[in-house]
């Protein structure tokens, strides 16, 4: 059965047939999902759609909504994970990080909120799931200055010597629909070559579709529709067992160890 580590599955994207996508999830074989929160306002809603179908959850605030949070909200944060502290479907602090691939975003306070959070799982003894796009040194400064409980790298699109520092520091790293593009040389040659242990599997849904679902930009102008879901774990999965030599029930099972090895709470 397979894991999926990412998804969103509290989306709006989601409203109109949540309970169908999660059915063709199951259907697929998708037996566990883990769904991050991005901010205050969608905590309740992402832990209520985890116990409604007994997958996992994590709490955090995502770098792209730091600029309409305020300490309050860190604050709201911790006081939702100690009240939190028993519930078997919380595993993680996420999704948090740095994201500098958007432009005009307040780095300086991306940092500052990031930093937090680290220091607010540390306190709670979980792991976090970080969003990393052009960041990548900056979150392994922060991560050896407040050493966390591991954790999985989402959608890791770096280079082979980050990725060796990540897993050094006891992340694992998600690979998801971006993996299915023939041009995505890097992605691929890192699935290939990275330790069997140091990899998991996402979907990031409703975003990150994979080729067969891209739609160009003038195809969405046109009312193409590229929603991803997790239901297309397993035919991700294919092109990650192709590149490794593994089958698909192998690469389920291992992949579905390492989410476990890094959330400690899926086990």
């Amino acid at each position: 059965m397979w894991t999926d580590s990412h998804c969103h599955l509290d989306a709006a994207e989601f409203d109109a047939d949540r309970g169908a996508v999660v059915a063709r999830a199951r259907a697929a074989g998708v037996t566990r999902i883990v769904i991050p929160a991005v901010e205050r306002a969608n905590f309740d809603s992402v832990r209520r759609l985890a116990a409604t179908h007994g997958f996992a959850y994590a709490l955090g605030i995502h770098p792209l909504f730091v600029a309409r949070a305020d300490d309050d909200d860190l604050r709201h944060l911790g006081d939702a994970l100690a009240e939190s502290r028993d519930d078997p479907l919380l595993v993680a602090v996420g999704e948090i990080d740095l994201d500098h691939f958007v432009p005009g975003l307040d780095r300086v306070r991306q940092e500052r909120f990031y930093a937090a959070q680290l220091a607010i799982a540390r306190g709670a003894r979980l792991p976090v799931i970080l969003h990393v796009r052009r960041s990548a040194d900056s979150l392994l400064r922060q991560l050896r200055l407040i050493p966390v409980r591991g954790g999985i790298v989402h959608a890791f699109n770096g280079s082979a010597q980050q990725a060796k520092a990540f897993v050094a520091l006891g992340f694992k790293l998600g690979f998801g629909g971006a993996l299915t593009f023939a041009r995505a040389l890097q992605i691929r040659r890192l699935a290939q070559a990275l330790p069997a242990d140091a990899i998991v599997l996402e979907t990031d849904a409703p975003d990150i579709p994979p080729q067969w679902l891209y739609r160009t930009a003038a195809e969405r102008a046109a009312g193409a529709v590229s929603r991803n879901e997790p239901a297309e774990l397993p035919r991700i999965a294919q092109t990650l067992a192709e590149l490794r030599g593994l089958s698909l029930p192998a690469l389920a099972e291992l992949t579905s160890a390492n989410v476990r090895a890094a959330l400690p709470g899926l086990a």
